[in-house]
Formats: structure tokens, sequence, C-alpha cells
């Protein structure tokens, strides 16, 4: 097989082949239509058959979209109700992307299986788990100093309300928190209530985390196993395709996870560095917070940058605050015009209007974990549409198989 990763363009010939080319197209589409023989030498077609065949070819694609659209109100109502039991896979295989490496590196080691999944598993626990060691020092440390700065910053606040052009008077002020907390005494009820919800739902939460990590475990171990028995099972000619879609979709994903967090690890260490210049406090853990920020695309990395800089402003000042704003504004712009375009260009090959999008549709069905997965799943989306296009071109006779890169000739013909 070739190296090429696209489909060649096609010329479009000259100005006489295109005209060529449109006349044939209408006398095809015209090939049914009813001829009025008004004379021998000068044929007409009568323009209600036109009209009728345009209504009917109207009619046919918005059949076929009212179809699409219940299939996919159908499809929106299935994922709700098996939701809890997708999630876990979902986050399970992204996890997955990221430790199969090093499984892979011990199996070929002669390592058994279970054990170099248990091994991988173990190692990114303590690895996570010794982030937040290293930051929990400098957190407790410095949160105390965060509290009085920000009771400072607030009390300088009120002297300038009520000094200041604006010439409030504190009492307003004391009796709007005195209704704000009369408002809170009586929502008590609600808030009880608000207050075991978020018990379940941390309850969910840690259940989800549980089975997630079971279900990396049983992926680490058997998953070289599935795309063999997926291809025998499912015949060559089914299998094949199968299996070659599933590759692609799988090393899109890691290359996204990969990728990602080495754009998202770069942000964490310059706004980090920079934070520590500036003397902001809880400086390692808001570069923590940018990097984990930086899985969610846009979003993510505006709320980390957002929280730095308030940071800043109510500890070191407004002066601070804009430095600070500036610094990531500068990371952001080094990310967004080197890193990622150089990056994630070739693992995900994603236009940013079509992540901008994909971030705020998935925030919006369902929350920061959409907003998390939406990327990832629009990649894979787009691999089944890109192998969908080859195979049109292909049987179109615009392509070859040659100029099609195969994936899945190493990892579905064998264990391992």
């Amino acid at each position: 097989m070739t190296e090429k990763s696209g489909i060649p363009p096609q010329p479009l010939g000259t100005d006489a082949d295109m005209s060529e080319k449109i006349s044939e197209a209408v006398e095809g589409k015209l090939e049914d239509l009813e001829v009025n023989d008004s004379s021998e030498n000068n044929a007409s077609i009568d323009r209600a058959a036109v009209i009728g065949r345009d209504g009917r070819w109207a009619a046919g694609w918005a059949l076929r979209f009212i179809v699409f659209v219940i299939a996919a109100w159908i499809f929106f109502q299935g994922l709700s109700v098996i939701w809890a039991g997708l999630l876990p896979i979902l986050l399970a295989l992204l996890v997955c992307t990221v430790l199969w490496p090093v499984t892979k590196f011990l199996r070929d080691h002669k390592w058994p299986p279970a054990l170099a999944a248990i091994a991988t598993i173990l190692a990114f626990f303590g690895f996570i788990g010794g982030i937040f060691t290293a930051i929990a020092p400098s957190v407790a440390s410095q949160s105390q100093q965060v509290y009085e700065r920000a009771y400072e910053g607030v009390q300088s606040l009120l002297e300038q309300l009520q000094n200041g052009p604006l010439n409030l008077d504190l009492g307003q002020v004391d009796e709007f928190l005195d209704d704000a907390t009369q408002w809170v005494q009586d929502q008590a009820s609600s808030i009880a209530s608000g207050v075991f919800t978020g018990f379940s739902a941390a309850t969910t939460v840690v259940v989800t985390i549980v089975v997630m990590f079971v279900l990396t475990f049983f992926f680490l171990k058997d998953g070289v196993k599935f795309l063999p028995w997926l291809r025998k099972y499912t015949g060559d000619n089914a299998g094949w395709h199968l299996t070659e879609v599933l590759t692609r979709s799988w090393n899109t994903l890691a290359g996204f996870i990969r990728t990602q967090a080495l754009v998202s690890l770069v942000d964490a260490i310059f706004i980090g560095i920079g934070l520590v210049i500036l003397q902001v406090p809880l400086a390692l853990a808001l570069a923590v917070i940018t990097f984990f920020g930086g899985f969610i695309p846009i979003i993510g990395a505006f709320t980390a940058g957002a929280l730095a800089v308030i940071v800043a402003l109510v500890t070191n000042g407004p002066t601070n605050a804009l430095l600070v704003l500036g610094l990531i504004i500068l990371v952001q712009q080094i990310e967004g015009n080197i890193l990622q375009p150089s990056l994630q260009g070739k693992a995900m090959q994603l236009h940013a209007a079509i992540v901008l999008l994909s971030v705020t549709v998935g925030s919006t069905l369902f929350g920061i974990l959409g907003a998390f997965l939406a990327v990832p799943v629009a990649a894979v989306f787009a691999v089944w549409f890109r192998y969908h296009a080859e195979l049109v071109s292909l049987r179109s006779g615009e392509i070859t198989v040659d100029d099609i890169k195969i994936q899945t000739t190493k990892s579905a013909g064998k264990e391992g």
C-alpha cells in the first residue's frame, strides 16, 4: 500500500468539457419528462411535467430529511436510556488509549497480560496520586493567604463603592445581604433536598469511576482479541470494513488524547512558570488545573485562565491580574497557532469551527462530561465519514485500492 493519506483532487477540465457535462446531466434529467411535439423540428417540454418532477424531487428529499430527524431522535432517546452504562465504557476506552503503550511494552517483555494490565493501572494511580500529593502542601499553606487577601479585596471594594463616584450607603449593602440571607433560609428545604441529590450524584460518580477502571483492566488485558473475534464472526467482507474503521477510530482517539496531553502539559508548564514569576499564590495548583482543563478544548483553557486571573486580582491587585491575563493570552496564542495545528491537525483533522460546535453541543446536552467527550466523538464520526468517502471514490473509479492507506493489516489479523 502507498503512504498517501488523502484522495487526489480530480481535474475539472476545460470550459467546453464542463458545458458538455452539464448538458448531459440536464438531458438525463429530462428523459422521463413528457414531450409535447408541437412541431416535427421543434419539440418542447411541458412546463407542468418539469414542475412536477421538481416537486417529486423536493418531496423525496424532504421525506429523507424527516426520516433522518426521526432516526436521530430515536438514537438520542436510546442514548439517554443506556447512558449510565455507556459512559464508563467511553471513559475506559479513552483511558486505555493512554495506558495501552505501557501495557504493550510490558507484554512485549514477556509479562502476563493480566499482570501487565494491573501494573499499568497501579502506575497510573501512583502518578495521579503523586500529582495531588505534590500540590496539597502548597494549597494548604497558601489557601489562608488567598482567603485573607480576598477578604481585604472585598473590604477595599466596599470602601470604594461607599466613597467613590457611586457613593453607596453601606446600610443598603447590609440590607441586600440580609435579604439574601433570608432568601437562603427560606429555601432551606430545597437546599437540603439538593444536598441529598448531591450525595446521590457523588455515589453515581464513584460507581462510574470504579466500573471504568474495572473495564479498563479488561480492555488492557483482552482488548487485542476483540478485532480478530469481530472479523471472524462477521465474515471477511463486513469484518474487514468493521476492523478497518474501528482501527482508524482507535488511532484517532489515541492521537487526540496523547497530543492533547502534550499541548496541555506545555500550557501548564509555561503558565505555571509565569505565575511563579508574578508571585501569584497557588501557582502549582493553578498549573495543574490548566493541564486538566486543556482536555476540554477552548472552554477548559478559558475557565482555567479566568480562575488564574481572579486569584491574581483578589490577592495581588488589578495590575498583577492584567499581567497574568497577558501571560495566558500569549501562551494560548502559541498553542493555537503553533502546537495545535502541527500536532492535533495531524491527529484529528478537524476544523476549529467543528471543534467549537462539538464542545458547545456536548456541554449543552451532557454538561462537563459532554464537553470532554465531544471532540473525540466528533473525531470518530469524521473518521467514519472519511472512510465512507474513500469507498465511494473507490467504487466510482476516482481512486484505486493502492491510494487507500490500510491500517488494519497489523492489528486485526492476530492477537497482540
